[in-house]
Formats: structure tokens, sequence, C-alpha cells
């Protein structure tokens, strides 16, 4: 190690996808169910011993009010060679995988099992009764909070076997952050959507699920809120067959400025919304002193441009090509949360962070893999799936994959083992929910096999998803109440009323001197 050199930082505050949780589908249904942590970073090197700790600060995080300390060796940076030196790494991990047997962890027999769905179907009634109480007004709202946050920690020890810090870790941890984002990002902008609030909410948990494992207390920041809001105002605006093929294209290369710093005024709302999610980032990370934070941004912009490019051209991509393009994707992801949570990286942590997306995005597409075969969406599975060739060995290569990332965890010094087991046991639980919601594409004798490693039967994830499915409008319900929660704090975060106003307000020399400065 050189010598090393201080910069501004400020102390910290509070708050993944592995849970039971209350948490919400796609469709926007809040409800209780399993799903999986994942977890994409920031050192408080004056105490590390509290990682579910709440901080509040009012300096409007610019890290200029506390300490860090960075290594001088830290000179690597994420541009597209880095990535490319990455997706090259983690394709060979991949491809060793394919020899790899299975770990399955502990097996579970049916009648093991069918404890489990009743302790599951127990808390799920219970969670219903509570979000109709919660309709009759704020003092049955509160009551109703309290008392299905008070359900968890019994459902997590029959149904999930989660040990005490486990538990601990999502009801004092992961819920109350996700409430803590939910209220900052309804409040920042009321039109904003239960499943896009609860899109960005997944990924803020993912966010702040790797910090314990990086010697950090576990909190919600500006950059955080800003990177994960930045999902749903890009995606759904490049998703939207509304707005034309140019019009985007248009958006991709000025967002791609204002991501190098550039002062570019907003032409709309939507553009004034993501200005202000930048500005969030880039207040807590300035960039002549956190370049890094900004190559990541970078970074999966480029990925996601290319990965859009290469998949809506008429020319059939090789598999070769396919791997590049979804790891560059999933890895480049994780990275810029890991970046945007710490500020820098290791290079042992940058290498977990980037396998971490690439296992993720592996994970996403195989839980989408029946709506990409009918969309025509080329993925890894769904090629495979329209060739109607079994998803067996590609599934087998994917949890064998979990496992080698879930072995890099062991590596990192931070993070209490409970956690890392926690995090293990998600990724593979993520998987088995995805094989029993596609059953169609397994042969018989390897849903069989794997079924044995899921505290459910397939068939009881099948029916229950689609009953929570038919019940949007309650979950809903608790959805709202949980948002109108009166003793949730968001005093140490900029006030979200006024930020879209504020965001835009800004000395152009300093933006100048900021852009000059990455450059150099």
């Amino acid at each position: 190690m050189t010598d090393a050199y201080t910069v501004a930082a400020p102390a910290h505050s509070r708050s993944t996808d592995t849970q039971m949780l209350l948490s919400t589908n796609a469709n926007s249904v809040f409800v209780l169910r399993v799903m999986c942590i994942s977890a994409n970073m920031a050192r408080n090197r004056l105490d590390r011993s509290n990682h579910l700790a709440v901080h509040t600060y009012r300096s409007h995080w610019n890290r200029s009010n506390g300490e860090f300390v960075v290594s001088r060796d830290m000179e690597r940076t994420y541009n597209w060679a880095w990535v490319e030196s990455a997706v090259s790494a983690a394709i060979a991990d991949w491809n060793s995988c394919a020899r790899s047997p299975i770990q399955y962890g502990p097996l579970f027999g049916p009648r093991e099992q069918e404890k489990k769905e009743a302790a599951y179907d127990d808390a799920l009634l219970a969670v219903e009764r509570e979000a109709k109480r919660a309709r009759r007004g704020p003092r049955e709202r509160q009551e109703a909070q309290r008392r299905i946050v008070a359900i968890f920690p019994r459902f997590a020890s029959l149904a999930l076997g989660l040990e005490d810090y486990a538990v601990h870790l999502l009801t004092d941890g992961f819920l109350p952050i996700g409430t803590q984002f939910a209220q900052w990002a309804r409040r920042f902008d009321p039109d904003l959507s239960i499943s896009d609030t609860i899109q960005a909410c997944r990924n803020a948990w993912t966010v702040c699920g790797i910090q314990p494992l990086l010697g950090d207390r576990m909190q919600m920041t500006p950059a955080i809120i800003g990177y994960s809001l930045l999902y749903p105002y890009s995606d759904n605006y490049i998703d939207s067959a509304k707005i034309s093929k140019e019009r985007k294209l248009e958006f991709s290369s000025r967002f791609r400025d204002r991501l190098c710093g550039l002062d570019i005024p907003p032409r709309d709302r939507h553009e004034s919304a993501v200005w202000a999610m930048v500005r969030l980032i880039e207040d807590q990370f300035p960039r002549t002193r956190f370049p890094r934070v900004f190559e990541c941004l970078l970074a999966i912009h480029r990925a996601q441009e290319n990965s859009m490019a290469q998949l809506k051209s008429a020319r059939s991509l090789s598999d070769s090509e396919l791997l590049r393009l979804t790891f560059a994707k999933g890895g480049t992801s994780v990275l810029a949360d890991a970046c945007l949570s710490h500020g820098f990286l290791s290079d042992e942590e940058a290498r977990f962070a980037f396998e971490w997306g690439v296992l993720l995005q592996l994970g996403d597409d195989l839980q989408d893999v029946q709506e990409d075969v009918k969309q025509g969406s080329t993925t890894l599975f769904s090629l495979a799936a329209a060739a109607r060739c079994p998803l067996d060995s590609l599934v087998r290569q994917l949890l064998a994959f979990s496992e080698s990332v879930a072995d890099q965890i062991e590596r990192l010094p931070h993070g209490e083992p409970s956690l890392k087991r926690l995090l293990r046991t998600s990724w593979r639980s993520l998987i088995l929910m995805a094989v029993a919601r596609s059953h169609r594409y397994f042969t018989p004798e390897f849903l069989a096999e794997l079924e044995r490693a899921s505290s459910f039967r397939f068939d009881f994830l099948r029916t229950r998803h689609k009953l929570l499915a038919g019940r949007r409008g309650l979950y809903k319900v608790l959805f709202e109440s949980f948002l109108q929660s009166e003793d949730v704090d968001l005093t140490h975060l900029p006030r979200p009323e006024d930020w879209l106003a504020s965001a835009g307000k800004s000395d152009p020399s300093d933006r100048m001197r900021a852009v000059v400065g990455s450059l150099a």
C-alpha cells in the first residue's frame, strides 16, 4: 500500500431483495412472499460495529463533512477496456461452472414443505386481515403496520428458516429503508406508479444490502435514491411504444452528455426529473473527488445502449456476442450500485460487484423467460426455450455460478457470516422460484430433483403467485398505508418537494470545472 490521502465524506444513515418481506410483484401487488435479496456501498472508518444504525445528516450529503481515507493505489479506471476485461473474466467463471456439481444446500421432504407452506398461508391471511383494517383510518393504518411487522419474525423462522440476525436485518433494515425510499419518491413525483416505485426500491435494497459487506452501516443516501429512480425514469421512457425511436436515441445521447457533467438544460419534465436524479448523485459525490462513480454510470449507459442496438438489429447474435452483451449489462449495473454507495472500490470488491450483477441479470432473464419467448426477446434462456431445448443444463450452470459468486463473499473482510449465508440462500431461492414459475421448460426429472431444495413445493409457489396477482387492490391499500406512515424520518435527505426546482440551479463555472477535472 502506498500513502493515503483524506477525501471529504459524511457519516451516514439507514436501510435487498432476499426477503420474505412485505414486498410487491411486477404488477405492483403489495404481497407477503419470499423474494431474493440482491445487494449492491461507503466506508465509515470511524465505526463498523452497528451496521443497522440509522444516522441523519443535515448537510445535503456533500461529502465535505466527514472523512474517508482513500488509497493512492486506486488508480484503476472503469472505462470500457476494464468492462471488457471483467466480462471476459466472468465468462470464464461461467463456463467453468458448466462442469461443476450443484450444491443444493438443505433438502426438504414433502412433510417439511407442507409445514412451511402452512406457515406461509397463516402469515398471508394475517397480512390480508391487516390490509382490510388499514382502510378504516389513520389510527387503524398505524396499528396494521405495527402488527404486520410483528408477523414477520415467526414467518421467517418457521417458513424460511432464517436466523435471528437475518430477521433483524430485514425487519429493522430493509423494511424501514424501503418505506423511507418509497415516501421520498412519492413526495418527489406523485405521479410515479406503485410498480415504478417498487422497481426503483428493489435497486435501493440491492445497494443498501451490500453496505455491511464493505464495512458500512446500512443506510439510505441521496445517491442511492438518484440512481435507483433513474431505472423507471429511463427504462420506461426507452420501452414506451408512444415515443419515437429518434426521440429515444436523442434522449440517450443527451443523457450520456449529462452523465459526463455537461450543463444541459432539460427540455421537458421527464428530463428535468432525470437531471434531478443525476444532481442527487453529484451533490453526494463531487466529480473531481469521485471520478470512478461517474465512470461506472457511463459504463452501464454504454452497456445498455450496446444491448439495445444489438438485440434490435436484424442480424442474429452468436452465443459469444449474446453472453458478452448480457454480462456487460448486468455487471456494470451492480458495479455502479457498489461505487454509488462506496465512492471507490478495491479490485476484489469491484470484481465481486460485477459478477454479482451478472448473476442477477441471468436470474432476471430466467424469471422473464416466458414473456421473452412470447415477445421474441433474445436472452440466453429464451433462445434455448424457443428452440424447445430443456433449460435443465443452463439452470444447473446458473446454480453453480451463484455458488461461485457467493464464495467470493467469504473473501470479503466485512459482513456478518449470517448475512453472507442469507445472500447465498437468497440467490438459490430466486432461481428455484423462477424454475417453479417456468416449469414447462424443464424435464420432469429435473423438476423433481430441484424441488427437494425448495422450502415450498413448486405447485404451491405457482398457485400463490396467481392468488396474489388477483388481489392487487387489497395490497395497493396496504402499500399506500406504508407510504403514509408518520414515523419515517426524511430530514437527513434533500426535501423531495423542492428538489426538482433546486436541482436545476447550478453555477455553470462549477460544472465546467468538474468536467475538466474529470477529464484530467
